[in-house]
């Protein structure tokens, strides 16, 4: 069984969400166990993956045995298969959170949404587990797609901005997939290892500099890196918050991870061409940090200004791809990992609040402190992490991105990262005034120790996730020297 671990991490949600609908017909009930049981298989297997690559090296998975480049291979290193867990394991929380959303329910929204979930896991999963670069664009598909359904199931307003997405991210995907095409007809292969290979010697060719063009346009969008972000606003303001808590922690973050594994392991960040498209890559990402920081500050409801500080945080990972060395991608592939934690802990509190209170204007949000005491806490932890203040995991990305603009030179990239958790400080600060400083007119009732302030099934992953927090960022020496640099170029396992 431990040989099957990649296939495993994909077949077993894939299959489950097939015959979920039936099962939720037949037994409702039943639903989000049955759901529960495939992440935790694909949980296992990530793990499995990753502690076999940790030892033995990179992992090349060939279905049905056929070499590449004419079999699809799944190819895992400790990069992709931390992200594997990473994906697997928020997609696991998220999920037991999102029962007291639909316990009402009937079952065929219920079964309805239990597969679109799964499908966007497999999604997520495939896409950075793959070795071929056109089964990427089927699973870059397949999460897409079920995302549109997720976002759209929260009312009127959510199924326009869900419509919003569905356009831009066609033209996205599309994009992606004229690249591919452009790649195929210029070298003959999928596979990203052969790609890798043959692509380096027509780097200065047009068709290839359309290609990467393409890619990047592509990919840009579906990380919503900044100009490319119009999607976003809407999409994390109106859908569900069981929904959008997943989409918001890992969706963006695999989409800049490809762009990681494109630009530096299939065009290779030597080339001149690539060194051109990281500069543009790093200028849009300086001012994105800068824009969506203000328009964060700006925002008067709380899940608003989430997703506008989200731009501003995808912005960080492109700019450390956009530095290059050691300590840029470092601080690129660790902010995915702590963004993810940290965006998908504050989308689980603002669900709560508004579970609680109704309420997700932030001026409302007076002594919620009292009314919240535990959630309010785990809120503290991922705005100091998200503002960069240690030993919060947040501060530990910061200061990699920053070691490495300034070995480069890059003052102005220093400029943005200081300039931006300061005005990360200023919104985060004023929520935390409400709630701990200002004093209501009402009297408010203290959260009562034989009431909890939220249901088991809420408050648990809350809490996890912000301690999660605090462990990443005291324990990021061995994340990054065991998992993270090993995956690099030149990190040894290759």
């Amino acid at each position: 069984m431990r040989e099957q671990y990649p296939a495993l991490l994909i077949i077993v949600p894939l299959l489950t969400a097939l015959v979920i609908p039936i099962i939720a017909y037949l037994v409702k009930r039943l639903v989000r166990w049955i759901a529960m049981g495939a992440l935790i298989i694909a949980n296992i297997s990530a793990i499995g993956a990753l502690m076999h690559v940790l030892n033995q090296g990179v992992w090349h998975y060939r279905f049905g045995n056929w070499m590449p480049p004419w079999g699809i291979e799944y190819v895992i290193d400790p990069l992709s298969a931390g992200m594997a867990l990473l994906i697997s394991f928020i997609s696991l929380v998220v999920l037991i959170y999102s029962d007291v959303f639909l316990k009402e329910e009937g079952w065929l929204k219920i079964g309805m949404y239990h597969t679109l979930y799964l499908l966007l896991t497999v999604g997520l999963l495939g896409m950075v587990v793959t070795g071929d670069v056109f089964n990427f664009y089927v699973f870059l598909e397949i999460s897409s797609l079920s995302a549109y359904g997720l976002i759209a199931s929260g009312g009127s307003k959510a199924v326009v901005a869900a419509f919003r997405y569905l356009l831009i991210g066609t033209i996205g995907g599309s994009c992606y997939l004229l690249g591919v095409g452009y790649l195929y007809a210029i070298t003959g292969t999928l596979n990203m290892g052969d790609l890798a290979v043959r692509v380096q010697p027509l780097m200065d060719s047009p068709a290839v500099i359309v290609a990467v063009s393409m890619i990047l346009v592509g990919m840009g969008i579906k990380m919503a890196l900044f100009p490319m972000h119009g999607w976003l606003p809407d999409s994390y303001t109106y859908a569900p918050p069981h929904a959008i808590s997943f989409i918001s922690g890992v969706m963006t973050k695999v989409a800049a991870y490809a762009m990681f594994r494109y630009f530096y392991f299939i065009f290779g960040a030597a080339n001149e061409t690539i060194a051109i498209v990281l500069q543009v890559i790093g200028a849009f990402a300086a001012i994105g940090i800068i824009v969506g920081s203000i328009m964060a500050i700006a925002q008067s409801d709380f899940r608003r200004m989430l997703a506008y500080s989200s731009i501003a945080q995808v912005s960080y990972i492109a700019l450390g791809l956009a530095i290059g060395n050691m300590y840029g991608l470092i601080g690129a592939m660790f902010h995915i990992l702590n963004h993810a934690i940290m965006k998908c802990c504050l989308f689980l509190i603002a669900g709560g609040i508004k579970w609680k209170t109704g309420e997700y204007k932030i001026a409302k949000f007076i002594e919620m402190s009292r009314k919240m005491p535990k959630t309010m806490g785990a809120f503290i932890i991922a705005a100091l992490s998200m503002v960069g203040i240690p030993p919060t995991a947040g501060f530990f990305s910061k200061w990699y991105l920053v070691l490495g603009a300034i070995e480069k030179n890059m003052w102005i990239y220093v400029a943005a990262i200081v300039l931006s958790s300061l005005l990360n400080a200023i919104y985060f600060f004023r929520i935390i005034e409400n709630a701990y400083l200002k004093k209501g007119q009402e009297d408010i009732v203290p959260a009562s120790p034989k009431k909890p302030e939220l249901p088991f099934s809420m408050l648990v992953p809350i809490i996890v996730l912000g301690i999660g927090i605090l462990i990443i960022g005291i324990f990021n020496e061995p994340i990054v020297c065991q998992v993270m640099q090993y995956g690099l170029p030149g990190g040894g396992m290759r």
